[in-house]
């Protein structure tokens, strides 16, 4: 009977693997998040060997735009204050990428499977995008302050300069950027996890 179960007791634990939904207890300290999940950090650190955009300035863009949170979405828009007419936007996820700009990383990368709310594939997204940034408008892959820029405005609405105006936009920009140089200061000192097979 025993031999019969295992399978059953399993299916959950799979369910589970490579998905979080429950945002770090602590978003505002690297380590701790680190620690708690460090999946996460490895996953990080695979999408920084690969794209080259470091784990602090990932992170720092994921504190900004979704808090951690897998299945953010933005705000629900309604007209005469009580009649739903959607989203701002599509933005939806930990990188809260627009589906346009998710479409075309999956075909870019061959990730056709990717998820929004997987936090390897939306780190993975993250150093796509700072790629395609430093390739595109020339931005250095660990100028948080830049890439934020890139990452709200698009690639052509930065080098268009759109953003030179909207002074909360800028203000959230150097936001980022202070998360990156504190999340920074924070993993050199850290002593992370080795990887679970759990998460």
């Amino acid at each position: 009977m025993k031999v019969k179960k295992k399978p059953l007791l399993l299916i959950p634990i799979l369910a589970l693997a490579g998905c979080v939904t429950v945002p770090p207890k602590n978003i505002n300290n690297a380590c701790t998040m680190a620690q708690q999940y460090p999946n996460w950090y490895y996953d990080s650190l695979n999408s920084y060997k690969k794209w080259g955009i470091p784990i602090s300035v990932q992170w720092a863009i994921i504190r900004n735009e979704s808090s951690f949170i897998a299945d953010a979405k933005t705000p629900m828009q309604y007209a005469f204050g009580f009649i739903p007419t959607g989203r701002q936007s599509t933005a939806y996820g930990y990188a809260q990428a627009l589906n346009g700009t998710w479409d075309h990383y999956q075909k870019s990368t061959g990730n056709s499977w990717a998820d929004r709310t997987n936090f390897a594939d939306a780190v993975d997204f993250i150093g796509w995008y700072g790629n395609y940034a430093h390739k595109k408008a020339g931005i250095s892959k660990s100028n948080a302050y830049e890439l934020y820029l890139a990452y709200n405005q698009g690639i052509g609405g930065y080098l268009r300069g759109n953003y030179r105006n909207n002074q909360f936009l800028l203000n959230y920009a150097r936001k980022t950027q202070d998360t990156a140089y504190n999340y920074a200061y924070q993993l050199r000192r850290c002593n992370i996890p080795s990887k679970s097979w759990f998460w």
